[in-house]
């Protein structure tokens, strides 16, 4: 029997060892609230959904005239590494020599591991830059609005608002936290570089045990830990800013609002409050006119705003609200309305944005840094928010707006993709379907089969972080990890440091790459940025080796002073905000130069699209597409516990029994939900925790059409994807607005066909002899490709 070592992953660390063949993880013995993601990992060495060996897809390689087209249909076959590497080396070579690095476009969502060197993002980023540069995307689905707007309003996104309220500042002064959007603490499990200890259930714990008082404002009653008793106020999807007004109206009337404050560290309150009375457009925004809009009642509205301004409060606005029509709004008015109580700044009080997303915001800053990968400089100036891809693949040359930029789409011939699933973080698949058969190539690194790798042409098996050493570190998490390798790579599985290595070594950059070091080198070295840190602070900084065989070293943190917020409060002339004004912008002139028409100088009511259009009248309930609690994003979705939430191998959809029961729906039935976009079989879950009118069905479910040649298909397993709109927030951020969509839903009729995504593929056969042929053709990969 194997010993426990130490690892670490997004949802927490650990250790594991393999015991009766099977891999067995226990949580780290010092975290009190360890996530249940752990029960995922198991299944990573023997899924048949796991890629064995690379894999080239038919039609690619006989390079047919229609080729792309096939792309989710054809079959693959299986390859060598040496002739993987010959092919992408080749192909590479070919779209940069002929059509220059602004035609590859370089895609990762860096959630792929823990891992401070296996990190994917950084690794394709790398390889990309020695090649020539890429086309690059900026900024998240998660918070791609609230990415730009609080940079107009606060400053420079994470060095203020992320900075400046603590956990331990709630659990020692907060009276009241309202939260915009909820604050499930099921998001907070999760972090990018791995989580030493889930502690946000025992600061909440403890407020509330002294006192403090918590308001959830979401569709969903069990948006906010249920055992702290919440108050839970249900407001209409996409909502939010109207119920905000609504409250701001009723300080300014009844003389509650802090003028002091607004004078000394705000400019353009008084443009602003001369909208919200009314005097710009006639319509004040009263409780009672938010009321008629959020569905909470006026005086609900106006006891609440009463409540906030006599208590220390906290207004937090969650990433969900921002992924909606004109998400940049709730995010300024969270912060206008913070602002209007003259709590920034205060112990405890004020705004922050997306506390309890991720589960280190909100626990005070390392005093060292971490060890990082340097990607080099990406000499390429083209790039695209995030959730624009399909825009980008679909028209080319066509133009856009972006945070006061007019610019252009590039031509993408190669998309080259590593960390991340597309098909599951953009909005209407099928639109991204019908996208990704516009380039000449697509590669793709990945672990398993998702939909992302049956969309591409050459698919190189990646090993997981089980399967690796590496260093676990996140931004304040104060333990590092040593990630000791736990298994044996699936099949023929490499790094993806190796994969690039072996490339970069065909295209003569090997050198530039890998500066001569190893997987283990490359850590020892890494390694050495925060032991230097440590060794000048006095701290115990021990060498590499003396860390590995300890499998674990505390770092130090920085004192909780109340960051930025208190330092601005205290002295708005002697520590400004890097904003235009210094200030806090409630109107910024400089967001109302650009001149949309989608987002203004100040926060507004906009109705969502699809009230304006028609859209609600033909699909009558709201879907609340959430993050999940069984899993993280689409990660792992083959595993034991994220398996075992699923209704006949469906993702569960939470419906509300009135709702259910106009529509003949019991507990457990198949049912389609459906709009004009497409639709998808999911399990009905009935509950009384969505309110009526509204469905939630979780993110993440592996995208699985039930017929891959059609151009509008159904998804059997439940991807909420598949009914979302691709459209950006507004012409100022471009964000996702994936969070909420209209449906219908009913009882599926017939027997449902069977989901087979997480089982092995089959290959078609003489796929190395086709391989090897195509490679030493004399016709270059690409020519008679149709790509329009």
């Amino acid at each position: 029997m194997d010993l426990f070592k130490p690892h670490s992953s997004h949802w927490g660390a650990f250790s594991g060892r393999i015991n009766d063949g099977r891999l067995e993880v226990r949580p780290h013995d010092k975290d009190p609230y360890p996530s249940p993601l752990l029960g995922n990992l198991s299944a990573v060495a023997d899924s048949p959904a796991r890629i064995q060996r690379p894999a080239v897809r038919r039609g690619w390689l006989e390079q047919d005239r229609t080729h792309t087209q096939r792309r989710g249909v054809d079959e693959f076959v299986e390859v060598s590494w040496e002739t993987a590497e010959a092919l992408v080396a080749a192909e590479l070579r070919r779209i940069y020599e002929t059509h220059g690095p602004s035609s590859v476009f370089g895609g990762s969502y860096g959630w792929s591991s823990a891992g401070r060197f296996h990190h994917a993002q950084s690794q394709i980023h790398r390889f990309l830059n020695v090649l020539g540069g890429y086309v690059r995307s900026v900024n998240t689905y998660s918070s791609g609005a609230a990415m730009v707007i609080i940079p107009h309003v606060l400053g420079p996104y994470d060095s203020f608002d992320r900075k400046s309220v603590t956990w331990d500042a709630i659990e020692r002064s907060t009276e009241l936290l309202v939260a915009f959007g909820g604050m499930a603490i099921k998001n907070a499990d999760v972090h990018g570089g791995g989580i030493s200890k889930h502690t946000v259930r025992q600061t909440l714990g403890g407020a509330g045990k002294r006192g403090a008082r918590f308001i959830s404002i979401s569709p969903l009653r069990d948006d906010f830990a249920t055992e702290l008793s919440p108050e839970w106020l249900a407001v209409k999807p996409g909502t939010d800013v109207a119920l905000m007004l609504g409250l701001a109206y009723t300080l300014v009337t009844e003389g509650l609002h802090d003028h002091a404050f607004l004078r000394r560290c705000t400019i353009g309150y008084d443009t602003f409050e001369t909208y919200l009375l009314g005097r710009e457009d006639g319509r004040p925004k009263s409780a009672d006119w938010a009321a008629s809009i959020c569905g909470i009642d006026a005086e609900t509205i106006r006891a609440l705003a009463r409540r906030m301004a006599s208590n220390r409060t906290l207004i937090t606005v969650s990433h969900s609200l921002q992924r909606a029509d004109f998400g940049e709004q709730p995010v300024w008015m969270g912060i206008v309305l913070a602002a209007m109580l003259g709590q920034i700044g205060l112990d405890g009080g004020g705004f922050s944005y997306s506390l309890g997303a991720l589960g280190n915001v909100g626990k005070t800053l390392l005093a060292v840094p971490l060890p990082t990968l340097n990607q080099f400089k990406n000499p390429v100036a083209d790039y695209i928010p995030c959730a624009r891809i399909a825009d980008m693949l679909l028209d080319p040359g066509g133009e856009f707006h972006y945070n006061g930029h007019s610019l252009r789409y590039p031509d993408i011939r190669l998309v080259y993709w590593a960390g991340g699933n597309p098909f599951h973080h953009h909005q209407d698949i099928n639109r991204l379907r019908a996208a990704f058969k516009r380039p000449e190539t697509i590669i793709v690194h990945e672990s398993a089969w998702t939909s992302t790798a049956r969309h591409a042409d050459i698919v190189l098996p990646a090993t997981t972080t089980l399967e690796r050493d590496d260093i676990g570190a996140a931004d304040r998490d104060p333990l590092m990890i040593a990630m000791k390798r736990l298994i044996d790579p699936v099949g023929a599985a490499r790094d993806d440091y190796d994969i690039f290595a072996g490339i970069a070594q065909q295209l003569g950059k090997s050198d530039a790459f890998t500066e001569g070091r190893s997987s283990r080198e490359w850590l020892a070295f890494l390694y050495e940025t925060t032991r230097s840190a440590l060794e000048a602070q006095g701290h115990d900084a021990p060498d590499f080796e003396t860390f590995w065989e300890r499998g674990e070293l505390a770092l130090p943190t920085k004192a909780d002073d109340g960051g930025p917020a208190q330092a601005f409060r205290a002295d708005p002339e002697a520590a400004p905000l890097p904003t235009p004004s210094g200030k806090i912008e409630i109107f910024s002139s400089t967001v109302e130069s650009f001149g949309y028409d989608d987002c203004k100088g100040h926060p507004r009511w906009f109705p969502a699209r699809s009230e304006t259009d028609g859209e609600a009248d033909l699909y009558p309930l709201h879907l609340v597409c959430n993050q999940p609690r069984q899993r993280l994003h689409s990660q792992l979705d083959y595993g034991d516990y994220s398996r075992s939430t699923k209704i006949k191998e469906r993702e569960p959809v939470r419906i509300h029994p009135e709702d259910a029961s106009r529509r003949g729906i019991s507990q457990g039935d198949i049912v389609r939900l459906f709009n004009a976009r497409g639709s998808c079989l999911v399990g009905a879950l009935l509950s009384e925790d969505v309110m009526p009118g509204v469905l939630q069905l979780s993110t993440g479910a592996w995208f699985e059409p039930d017929d891959p040649a059609a151009e509008r298909t159904m998804c059997i397993h439940g991807n909420p994807n598949i009914l979302t709109r691709d459209i950006g927030t507004s012409k100022l951020a471009q964000g996702s607005t994936g969070q909420i969509a209209r449906v219908e839903v009913e009882r599926y009729a017939g027997e449902p066909p069977r989901v087979t995504i997480f089982e092995a593929i089959t290959f078609a056969t003489g796929g190395e002899e086709l391989a090897v042929s195509r490679r030493y053709a004399s016709k270059p990969a690409g020519t008679g490709s149709s790509r329009r």
